[in-house]
């Protein structure tokens, strides 16, 4: 890698680049004149040909991935909606397995352990394996293990099955997160960000209805309602990591974009993005990209930030487990308007993207505040609605600005997963907060534990708005010049955000006149 974070060696597979006309190649070009070749590529298109093309990556791109991505959350959401399938009757899940309601909410946890150790691993395979491979074997594997949950007969087999789930699902978000940023610039990542976003409430809804449905299978074929649930998933995860495996993009200049892309849009679509960006042919492994990373605050301020944030968020959702699943669909539908409210206000550059941060924090900790002082079923439902509308709200900003601060191929998957994965422990504590004997009173301390999460959180997010301040108005400053070149017609191709060596707009939380 060189200093500006582009590698410098040949290509593995040169017969891919030789097409590329001569006058527009910069795999050859000596460093000092990368800045002259940039803009010249840059300047040869036009904003409507910019446009025109992203929104083709979108296309093939965030389409694919947010429906993989809808499967898995489907499956998240139904293992707890399964639990209220047939309550009372004696092919209830809790029943059939002969397990408590507490001992349930370790089906949820457990799945979470798997993350922290997995995550990461799995992450780093991805470049070697290339994305469309390694998400179409994640989507295969889990779906195949999701399908003998039908087949468990007790607590021991449940809880065996989730832990091999979430060994093989391990890496998808992650991998997704890593995919997006080789084709997405830091101020645009918002858009990808938001279709996943919206896909985790689209899950809700759909996996309700689908629970709903199959309520009625109930005894069919001799089978419980709830295993047709899993078996029936299980199923279709297995036959679309076909269609994942067969369309899936891996990156702007792998030979699969070659089908959709010219060679000038292929390297215009490397040469936009800013110097931290995953390359098509950096290194599949490089460990001092993991060294740099492991030593660097930002991996370890953004990991507490997602991690409080979510050992509050997470207690929303087992806040109230409804017995008719259509109840579940207006919290889904309220966090869907809050990730697009949180997406339009960022791609209007107001201001650097903490601020939102901080703002959407301040309305989880309203809903908390309701959650611990109201009583009736319909405030507390109403409390939960709000909450979750900030809640998934808050990863639209949060992970568009973690993508400013991700160095090299190696460096951004190891952090993505790392931090993912150690960021999941609200799923682990989450269930456990909500168990029956704190049910007296409406679980009023699990709602104040949670709230002590987000307060935490908030200080969390408030120094690393501190570490980033710099970067994240060079990041603003670039956007707002982009928007203003694209009204003019053109595509910006002056100087870009200054990740390795950042630009100086801050002495200590005073802005400064002259950036350094």
């Amino acid at each position: 890698m060189d200093n500006k974070g582009f590698s410098t060696r040949e290509p593995e597979k040169s017969a891919e680049i030789s097409v590329i006309p001569k006058e527009i190649s910069i795999e050859s070009v000596e460093q000092n004149d990368y800045d002259l070749r940039r803009r010249e590529i840059l300047e040869s298109f036009s904003a409507e040909e910019e446009k025109n093309l992203m929104r083709r990556v979108d296309n093939h791109l965030i389409y694919i991935l947010g429906l993989v991505y809808l499967i898995k959350q489907i499956d998240v959401s139904n293992a707890s909606s399964v639990k209220v399938l047939q309550v009372g009757e004696p092919s209830n899940i809790l029943n059939e397995l002969k397990i408590s309601s507490n001992q349930y909410n370790w089906v949820s946890s457990i799945y979470y352990f798997t993350y922290i150790f997995g995550e990461a691993p799995s992450n780093l395979l991805l470049k070697k394996f290339s994305p469309h491979n390694w998400q179409a074997r994640i989507l295969f594997s889990w779906g195949a293990i999701l399908a003998c949950h039908a087949a468990v007969h007790n607590l021991g087999g449940i809880l065996a099955a989730r832990v091999f789930l979430g060994l093989a699902e391990c890496g998808l978000f992650p991998g997704m997160m890593t995919q997006f940023a080789s084709w997405y610039r830091s101020d645009e990542m918002f858009r990808p960000v938001i279709g996943t976003s919206a896909i985790v409430c689209a899950a809700t809804i759909v996996g309700s209805l689908i629970c709903y449905g199959v309520s009625y299978m109930d005894g069919v074929a001799g089978i419980s309602a709830w295993r047709w649930v899993f078996l029936l998933e299980g199923i279709f995860s297995m036959l679309f990591a076909g269609v994942v495996w067969y369309t899936l993009p891996d990156y702007p200049k792998s030979p699969r974009s070659s089908k959709w892309l010219t060679p000038r849009e292929q390297e215009f679509l490397e040469i936009r993005l800013s110097e931290n960006a995953p390359r098509t042919y950096d290194r599949a492994f490089d460990k001092k990209e993991i060294l740099q990373s492991l030593k660097s605050p930002y991996l370890w301020s953004f990991m507490m930030c997602q991690m409080f944030t979510n050992l509050g968020g997470y207690g929303l959702s087992f806040a109230t487990l409804p017995k008719n699943q259509l109840l579940n669909i207006p919290p889904a539908v309220s966090g869907a308007i809050g990730i697009l409210a949180a997406g339009w206000y960022i791609s209007r550059s107001y201001t650097t993207r903490p601020p939102l941060i901080m703002f959407i924090i301040i309305g989880m900790m309203v809903s908390f505040i309701l959650l611990f002082t109201l009583s009736s079923p319909g405030g507390i439902y109403a409390a939960c609605i709000i909450g979750n509308t900030f809640y998934n709200a808050y990863f639209v900003p949060f992970w568009a600005w973690r993508s400013a601060t991700m160095r090299g191929a190696t460096g951004t998957a190891f952090s993505y997963g790392l931090q993912n994965g150690i960021g999941q422990v609200g799923g682990i504590v989450g269930p456990q907060l909500f168990r029956s004997k704190w049910a007296y009173n409406r679980y009023k301390v699990s709602f104040g534990i949670c709230a002590s999460f987000v307060i935490v959180s908030v200080g969390f997010n408030l120094y690393t708005w501190y570490l980033t301040r710099n970067i994240e108005y060079d990041v603003l400053r670039v956007a707002r010049l982009r928007k203003e070149a694209e009204r003019e017609g053109r595509v910006y191709s002056d100087d870009d955000i200054k990740v390795f060596e950042q630009r100086q707009y801050y002495k200590g939380f005073r802005r400064i006149s002259t950036p350094v």
